[in-house]
């Protein structure tokens, strides 16, 4: 009876609960046996006990009858139900009731690189025609046919009808069955064949069938324009699909980032580390790594910046950021005091909101094109304390690279506490090594034998009498002097200076 009514303060993390038997109701039974005040709900999640008070009316003493293992259980169950309580509290309630989970925040660059970004209410839309040719190489695929088609089927059918309305105004049309009449385009009998005939000149297939006369100028006219212009809109559309399709933002999905970033230390320093890879054998020329960190802030003034954009270095000063992607790599951001992390431990983490943006930029080396690979990390998917595991192994002749660990990593013994406080107490400890080897030198030196006779400062007596037997100046060890002179020249010999006033004396 004693041992179940004493209070345990603690609970240790390896505690394990028995199970009631069948038949026993554990349940029902912690209703009968609510303590007054200060119920202790042990929970499995904190690896503690909680306690907690409650209003329950005192309840008879015929609940001391139960055993020690069935109190210990029906607290177990009372606290998974207070935990229930305590996880619905913080939620938002559907329509039916159900528990709405807590809205994630709104990314600025998705995990695939593209910004979530519209722009609206733009009033000086005549800016996209002026740069029409990446207007329409920024266009989508389904667009960019459409225009593609257009293109050529307006033309066609443009200089089509001018070919049959000059064919209609000189007569051609009436005189088909007349051999004596010199038509100006031969074999043109009506819009189509006029617009077949524009389809030669244009894609300049010349079939022989349908051919211009010399007895028509302006058709001649009409023929050095239309092979023109026609040369010009297929020099255009064409110079726009190859562009499209030789872009390089298809050549950035083979261009890989780790699913999380971690923090860790890294030579006694904590480092923000995340990992990239290039899955193609073809490399990324000049290979350039940037960070930014996209978070909110209010200045001093009172102004809010939204979405305010910090640098974040990831070895610009050293050249670390100039990357030679041939096999994954591990990007590190030391966390000193410029950087924006530098007051963050592993609780502020979890509050923090913010997003990191990195960005590598390089040359393609197949086409020579420049091209950029994006991706975010939010706080919830930064790791405090853990590590990325390692991939590259030594195989015969070759380094093998297993790309099914590149998001795996593993925890690792990491402080909590931020890189300020880390950096204190590195310089207290240097500070105590510094000043405790320092005072024992002095101790060896001042407690010397022959030093701590040579110290020994002579009486009155034993200096009067040495002045009277020497007439030299008298040494003496450790003295000190007025004269700023006196104890310059006493520092430079050991402190052992001359006292020239008892020697004049």
């Amino acid at each position: 009876m004693a041992l179940e009514d004493s209070t345990f303060s603690s609970r240790p993390e390896s505690l394990s609960l028995p199970v009631p038997e069948k038949g026993e109701e554990p349940v029902q039974e912690a209703k009968e046996d609510a303590p007054p005040t200060g119920v202790f709900n042990v929970s499995e999640e904190l690896g503690h006990v909680v306690t907690t008070e409650t209003s329950t009316p005192p309840q008879p003493s015929t609940n001391n009858n139960m055993s020690f293992q069935d109190k210990m259980a029906a607290r177990e169950a009372q606290a998974n139900q207070h935990r229930k309580k305590l996880q619905g509290v913080g939620q938002e309630r559907g329509k039916f009731g159900w528990a709405r989970s807590k809205r994630k925040r709104q990314r600025y660059v998705e995990k695939n690189g593209r910004c979530n970004v519209q722009h609206g209410n733009m009033r000086e839309t005549y800016r996209y025609l002026t740069d029409i040719f990446t207007t329409l190489v920024d266009l989508n695929w389904r667009c960019s046919l459409f225009v593609f088609v257009m293109a050529y089927a307006v033309t066609w059918l443009f200089f089509g009808a001018i070919w049959y309305l000059i064919a209609y105004c000189r007569g051609d049309l009436d005189h088909l069955e007349d051999e004596t009449w010199t038509p100006c385009v031969n074999n043109v009998n009506g819009f189509i064949s006029a617009f077949l005939f524009s389809i030669e000149t244009e894609t300049t297939i010349g079939y022989g069938h349908r051919v211009i006369t010399d007895q028509c100028p302006v058709g001649t006219m009409l023929l050095l324009l239309q092979a023109i212009l026609g040369s010009m809109v297929n020099a255009f559309m064409v110079g726009c699909m190859f562009v499209k399709i030789s872009q390089p933002n298809k050549r950035a999905e083979t261009l890989v980032f780790s699913r999380n970033a971690v923090i860790s230390l890294r030579d006694d320093k904590l480092c923000l580390m995340f990992r990239v890879g290039d899955l193609r054998s073809s490399h990324i020329v000049g290979a350039n790594m940037r960070a930014k960190l996209i978070k909110s802030k209010q200045t001093q003034e009172g102004e809010f910046i939204p979405l305010d954009q910090t640098d974040i270095s990831v070895g610009f000063e050293t050249g670390d950021d100039r990357l030679f992607l041939v096999s994954p790599l591990v990007i590190s951001h030391e966390i000193d005091s410029r950087s924006p992390f530098w007051d963050m431990s592993q609780t502020q983490l979890e509050k923090e909101d913010f997003e990191i943006v990195v960005i590598l930029e390089g040359m393609v080396e197949a086409t020579g094109m420049t091209c950029q690979a994006r991706s975010s990390y939010l706080a919830e998917e930064v790791l405090w304390g853990h590590r990325f595991s390692p991939m590259m192994s030594l195989a015969e002749g070759f380094f093998d690279v297993d790309y099914g660990a590149f998001h795996h990593t593993f925890e690792v013994d990491t402080p909590s506490c931020s890189a300020r406080e880390l950096a204190l107490a590195a310089a207290r400890r240097e500070a105590h090594l510094y000043w405790s080897i320092s005072s024992r030198l002095d101790e060896e030196k001042w407690e010397g034998p022959n030093l701590t006779e040579q110290s020994r400062k002579p009486t009155d007596s034993e200096s009067v009498s040495e002045k009277k037997e020497g007439d030299g100046p008298t040494f003496i060890v450790g003295g000190v002097t007025d004269t700023q002179d006196q104890s310059v020249v006493g520092e430079q010999n050991g402190s052992i200076t001359t006292d020239q006033s008892e020697s004049e004396a």
